[in-house]
């Protein structure tokens, strides 16, 4: 049964392998990037300072998990044409890669055959789960852990199917 979770630098901070990243949402209203999503809208400017206050703490956290011999890798699951939001997002992943990720974009229409979970997630050594829940206006409300082996085995084999079929980042195209 899933239990409430620790902060994710401490999740990540015990993986000793891999921590993969499923999202599969169309947008998400994340707090911290309200900001700059409106900025964005109205500019078309992007913060893609490494350093920068949203990013530096995020873009520290992956290179030391890198650094440890830690695969870090996202996909994206997204509908064509893409959304504002992912346009918004595809335009930050430069700073995902350098900081260490892999990122990877899958076409939702190419996703059919998958069996994919519920919900967004991070997978930890393939054994454990940090599941993400959002509103359906895509606002964060909670995290949730579990080490249930069967919910790792979907997620694994859910993430690794997304993985083989999506495209990766400096190919994918936002038309």
């Amino acid at each position: 049964m899933p239990s409430s979770a620790p902060p994710f630098p401490e999740l990540i901070g015990i993986a000793q392998h891999s921590a993969v990243h499923l999202e599969m949402r169309d947008a998400y209203g994340v707090t911290n990037e309200a900001d700059d999503f409106a900025r964005w809208r109205a500019t078309g400017v992007r913060d893609v300072d490494p350093q920068s206050e949203a990013w530096g703490p995020w873009t520290d956290l992956i290179k030391a998990t890198v650094a440890r011999d830690v695969t870090v890798r996202r996909a994206r699951i997204v509908s064509e044409p893409v959304s504002d939001y992912i346009r918004y997002e595809h335009g930050g992943t430069v700073v995902n890669v350098a900081a260490g990720e892999q990122v990877r974009w899958l076409p939702r229409r190419r996703a059919s055959g998958i069996a994919l979970p519920g919900n967004d997630f991070w997978l930890f050594d393939g054994r454990l789960i940090r599941w993400n829940h959002f509103t359906g206006a895509g606002l964060f409300t909670d995290a949730e852990v579990s080490e249930d082996p069967g919910e790792a085995k979907l997620c694994t084999e859910a993430f690794e199917t997304v993985w083989d079929l999506a495209i990766p980042h400096d190919q994918y195209e936002i038309n």
